[in-house]
């Protein structure tokens, strides 16, 4: 059998060692009702707090401040409903003086999300619920300017949501920058809403340092498949309970676990599970970050000498910053899509971009940095992990040049058999 080289830890990444031997030590051990007064719940109990600790210490964050739920799409979703509920309670903004088109809360975001966020967006300006600005990146950075994203800032604004770092580019957006520029507009706002600050962090943990006080957020994501975790996640909420200016409201009702906020019997292995990937990020993270580098920047020196004016890195921008594992790319030597070339590998298993999007047609986040449609649509996402070796890299340099020239003989045979 072939030996795979695994290159999409940008889509998911396995379970750690260390996380699978506290999820199954949890199932075997903890498999009381966390809710029980008797020693089976208590022990349960015990292992989802003490995740909540290591979950909050990844992050900078009191344990308070974490809610676990089932994953990204959960919690963005909470925490953008939120933002609209926050709009219309407390006080009657709409009595003052603010013209008809501004009764909707608005949302500012960019067109670099992903669908967690940009969908859920778009659902609420189609049905009335609000309006949204999407703020365009610049294709000169591949980010979003916190300048451009100022500007965008109206009176009925509740919530600005920008992801740190992007997923298939790896850029990292200048989210600490803006939240700090927004908190100086928050002290003149008085009696109108305060916009409150939310980011996506799930590619970024486990690839960068993350710390909630550093980026000043008032919510950040988070998602255990990103970061050998399993396939839940939590949110960060800043002061939880404690403050009224940041708050949550419960998407759906139930037995009051997770202090009301996310009903529902918890799942401790899981809960468990991802303590212990959290554990391993605040205690490796500058190995993780510096290892991970070494390895894509050797597969981008690779991948230069071998297809040398043949090859567009298209996450390199400017000065603009990349998380550490990720190298997004176009093959220009064969006129066929970038899901055409993986599928004559052998070895490399990646994508052509974020997992949950269609895998014939050009990236939108690309296409959103004017990347030409003709180099978007050759793009393969290269997203190396903890485990990925130089030995893989060459492997996989290797398998991707022997792919491109097994579809350049077959084109080749094709336009001999037309020219007979």
């Amino acid at each position: 059998m072939a030996k795979s080289i695994y290159l999409d830890n940008n889509a998911t990444t396995p379970l750690e060692s260390d996380v699978l031997n506290a999820i199954t030590s949890a199932l075997s051990k903890a498999w009381g009702n966390p809710s029980s007064s008797h020693t089976q719940g208590i022990e349960a109990k015990a292992i989802i707090e003490e995740s909540r600790q290591h979950v909050a210490a990844m992050l900078g964050a009191k344990a308070s401040d974490i809610i676990f739920n089932s994953g990204g799409t959960e919690g963005n979703n909470m925490i953008l409903h939120t933002a609209v509920k926050y709009f219309h309670s407390g006080q009657d903004w709409s009595h003052n003086g603010f013209p008809d088109k501004e009764h909707l809360p608005h949302f500012i975001t960019s067109n670099l999300e992903h669908d967690a966020v940009k969908l859920v967006l778009e659902h609420f300006a189609e049905e009335g619920i609000a309006s949204v600005t999407f703020v365009p990146a610049s294709p000169k950075t591949g980010h979003v300017m916190v300048d451009d994203v100022i500007a965008a800032i109206r009176p009925s604004t509740c919530m600005i949501s920008i992801m740190l770092a992007n997923n298939e580019t790896g850029i990292i957006q200048p989210v600490k920058e803006m939240f700090e520029r927004v908190k100086q507009i928050n002290t003149s706002r008085k009696t109108i809403p305060k916009i409150l600050l939310h980011t996506d962090a799930a590619q970024a943990i486990g690839k960068i340092l993350v710390s909630v006080q550093d980026l000043g957020a008032d919510y950040l994501t988070i998602v255990g498949h990103k970061f050998y975790g399993p396939r839940i996640g939590a949110i960060y909420v800043k002061d939880l309970g404690s403050s009224k200016e940041v708050p949550l409201y419960p998407m759906f009702y139930g037995g009051g676990q997770e202090r009301n906020y996310r009903p529902g019997t918890e799942n401790t292995a899981m809960i468990a599970g991802l303590g212990q990937a959290s554990k391993l990020v605040t205690e490796n993270i500058d190995k993780y970050n510096r290892h991970m580098e070494k390895v894509r920047d050797y597969l981008e020196e690779r991948l230069k000498a071998e297809f040398g004016e043949e090859i567009c890195f298209n996450g390199r921008i400017g000065k603009s910053c990349r998380i550490p594992n990720t190298c997004n790319m176009s093959l220009l030597s064969v006129d066929c899509s970038g899901s055409e070339v993986l599928s004559h590998c052998t070895h490399v298993q990646a994508s052509v971009g974020a997992a949950c999007h269609a895998q014939n047609r050009p990236s939108p986040i690309l296409l959103a940095l004017d990347i030409e449609e003709d180099v978007a649509r050759r793009a393969i996402r290269l997203s190396v992990g903890r485990e990925t070796t130089q030995e893989d890299i060459d492997c996989a340099v290797n398998d991707l040049k022997q792919a491109v020239e097994k579809i350049q003989s077959k084109n080749t045979c094709i336009s001999a058999q037309r020219v007979e």
